[in-house]
């Protein structure tokens, strides 16, 4: 009987903790949809104000999630530092904001924009994004590695950055409930009605490739914030997956045959004309892996 009562407090104490489990946040950090930054140059030119507008992004997100209803709730929030090398976020400035940070920094690492995402993981957050190649009036518009890629696509269908990195959270069964970028995104995602569903905010408004106009900080601290707390303070089990078919068929066009020459020598890679190429993928996770890597070595050639 001694035994048996044990048991049953311990279950009890296992069905307690499930109920309570912690939220997971996901935040996964670029550069180009960034207000206060309209050219890759700054990057280089003007390291502080560079830094400063991402870390100032962050801050108003976790300014949200401090808003928030479920702010108690959650216990973890994970930044992915996911422009370029991914060394551009301060891991120090970072953790001064909320305890529960945790980093994912440099690379080359796997799923490198999403690294480190699985299905224990709540919600999405992605922060800074762009425009796909071929957007007009879109800040710095690109896919993936600009130098390389004319376009990119899954199934068939084009892709930029924001819903390739939708569809792997997916397949974890996580949803990506904001994102926050340049109105040549917007017009993609919301207008184009690539991800109509998300709650998204506008950083700037893209006047061509490197020109933009920037809203009053006051305004974008602000309408950060409200996004935030009105993602979480919803049902998030309601926001709709960007799924896609498997397997997969990942597409590129490069930018020169010399790029397609060399990443056709990959086994099962299918030459498809003078600078596109096709893979098949069995799953997202496979597919992301799959960018970085192929990407990667186009830049390679000559």
């Amino acid at each position: 009987m001694f035994c048996f009562s044990i048991r049953k407090q311990i279950n009890y104490i296992k069905e307690d903790f499930l109920m309570k489990k912690a939220l997971k946040i996901y935040i996964s950090v670029d550069m180009e949809g960034m207000a206060g930054i309209t050219s890759p140059s700054q990057e280089r030119d003007e390291v502080p104000s560079f830094r400063r507008a991402l870390h100032n992004q962050v801050r108003w997100i976790i300014e949200g999630i401090h808003a928030s209803s479920r702010n108690d709730e959650i216990g973890e929030i994970t930044i992915s530092d996911s422009h370029g090398s991914g060394t551009n976020l301060s891991y120090d400035e970072l953790c001064q904001m909320d305890e529960r940070i945790s980093l994912v920094s440099g690379s080359p690492r796997r799923q490198y924009m999403m690294s480190c995402l699985d299905e224990t993981y709540d919600v999405v957050f992605l922060a800074g994004y762009h425009a796909g190649p071929g957007e007009d009036f879109a800040n710095m518009d690109h896919s993936f590695y600009g130098r390389v890629v004319s376009s990119l696509k899954i199934n068939g269908a084009y892709m930029n950055e924001s819903t390739t990195n939708a569809a792997l959270a997916a397949s974890y069964k996580v949803p990506v409930g904001l994102i926050i970028g340049d109105s040549g995104l917007r017009k993609q995602l919301i207008d184009k009605e690539m991800m109509p569903w998300v709650k998204f905010v506008t950083t700037k408004e893209a006047l061509s490739r490197y020109a933009a106009k920037f809203p009053p900080q006051k305004v974008l601290r602000e309408n950060t914030i409200s996004a935030v707390k009105e993602v979480l303070d919803s049902d998030l089990s309601k926001i709709p997956l960007y799924e896609v078919a498997t397997p997969i068929k990942l597409g590129f066009e490069f930018k020169s045959t010399a790029m397609a020459d060399t990443v056709a020598q990959i086994p099962r890679m299918k030459r498809l004309s003078g600078t596109e190429v096709e893979i098949t993928c069995d799953n997202m996770h496979e597919l992301e892996c799959g960018i970085s890597a192929i990407t990667g070595l186009a830049g390679t050639a000559n």
